[in-house]
């Protein structure tokens, strides 16, 4: 008997679970934890929503905490980043309830949500804070029976923080984001690729020579100016934090303000967590053919309301490209502003977000085992479990490195020993 779902169509399933498996041949950490849990069921009897994005590696991760002994409904966390094939697999081939559409409407995600939560976690599982956000505002009977929760991305644990900075956060989380094994890897190359490949196949654009401007310098952004930058594009930064704007003057890249690069840019790219990054006045002065792009989680970086009121209903002239005519020029919006890299692309290869999930399962446990020691905070994941997901990445590419001898690790651990 299938699941309870909502989701495109089920004939897609087994198109879905092919790219399942394909995606998994690139995600032998992810696998080493699934032999383990299947072992140890670390997850028995634990309820899991997760609210992600729905592809072939969340896919993965779904799997994996099944195993593990967890009881698992899924989400998606944007409208637009769902796969409908793997949607279909997961619960034709795999039966997880998933509640997921590509294009679903805002009144529907958030039904979507509800479904979710209508699951009654002991755990939740977020990419953006969505389930947290709802649990705390309209949901919040569910608070007794939560043990804790896993946020996947810099703009959740922003949202995350600030509730615990109020007092307003009512149950531990873990910042998944915060690992180095995740935003060293996962939001650098993994946002890197990703975006240049949603915008590459929004667009079919060639690249190089292009001024691109990219808004921010965290993690995200040097990943997106990097790649642009390897691509032939001339690259500009944007930048409020003064160290940041520093560390990309240092890489090579060109610093000046948003209004200053509005005049000059081709493609614009946002990834900073923030909202009206490029604004009316920007806008105003982008020149014609000007491309609009944001790799951020919300679809707030680019103010959408401005750019309608500057230049009326767009023109979809391409599968996710929308054409605004500002003052007789065209601006194109990518993705209706939301992620670029899941709306026209598939999001990061499985390979880099092979270690972000292996922190999503090892969070997971290690939620269930220390919960009741932790009171409702933002924390990171232990060290040691964040140098054994680079462990066991490193034995998969099959690298070796060195190990301190006894009287190095001694010379380490003192300090007699001078000049």
């Amino acid at each position: 008997m299938t699941v309870e779902h909502d989701v495109k169509q089920l004939d897609l399933s087994t198109g879905g679970r092919f790219r399942i498996e394909w995606a998994e041949q690139e995600m032998p950490v992810l696998r080493a934890i699934r032999e383990r849990f299947a072992k140890e069921k670390p997850l028995q009897g634990m309820r899991v929503s997760a609210c992600l994005h729905v592809t072939t590696e969340t896919a993965n991760l779904m799997h994996t905490l099944q195993v593990g002994g967890a009881d698992v409904v899924l989400c998606a966390s944007n409208p637009l980043s769902t796969q409908d094939d793997v949607a279909a697999s997961l619960v034709a081939n795999y039966e997880i309830p998933v509640y997921a559409i590509k294009g679903e409407d805002n009144a529907t995600y958030y039904e979507h949500i509800k479904a979710a939560l209508d699951h009654k976690p002991h755990i939740t599982m977020d990419d953006g804070a969505d389930l947290v956000s709802v649990i705390h505002r309209t949901r919040r009977e569910l608070l007794t029976e939560i043990v804790g929760g896993t946020e996947e991305t810099t703009t959740g644990v922003i949202r995350l923080r600030a509730m615990a900075k109020e007092g307003a956060l009512e149950f531990p989380i873990i910042a998944v984001n915060d690992s180095n094994t995740k935003h060293l890897f996962d939001n650098r190359y993994g946002t890197g690729q990703s975006t240049m490949d949603g915008i590459i196949r929004a667009t079919n654009i060639l690249l190089a020579g292009r001024t691109i401007v990219v808004a921010g310098y965290g993690w995200c952004s040097r990943g997106i100016a990097s790649r642009a930058s390897g691509l032939g594009a001339n690259v500009v930064v944007t930048e409020v934090d003064p160290l940041r704007a520093l560390e990309a003057v240092m890489d090579g890249f060109r610093v000046m303000t948003m209004n200053e690069a509005a005049a000059i840019g081709d493609i614009f790219i946002t990834a900073t967590g923030d909202k009206n990054v490029i604004d009316e006045h920007h806008i105003a002065r982008m020149k014609h053919g000007a491309i609009l792009a944001n790799s951020g989680h919300f679809n707030v970086e680019i103010n959408i309301p401005a750019l309608e009121k500057l230049g009326g209903k767009p023109r979809l002239v391409r599968p996710f490209v929308e054409e605004y005519k500002v003052n007789g020029r065209s601006v194109y919006l990518l993705g209706e502003g939301r992620l670029i890299n899941l709306a026209a692309a598939e999001g990061h290869p499985a390979s880099v977000m092979d270690m972000s999930f292996a922190n999503q399962a090892l969070g997971a446990e290690y939620m269930v085992k220390n919960a009741k020691n932790l009171s409702p905070n933002v924390y990171t994941i232990p060290e040691d479990i964040d140098r054994e997901i680079a462990r066991l990445k490193l034995e998969a590419l099959g690298v070796k490195i060195d190990v301190l001898t006894p009287e190095q690790a001694d010379y380490l651990s003192q300090w007699q020993e001078g000049t």
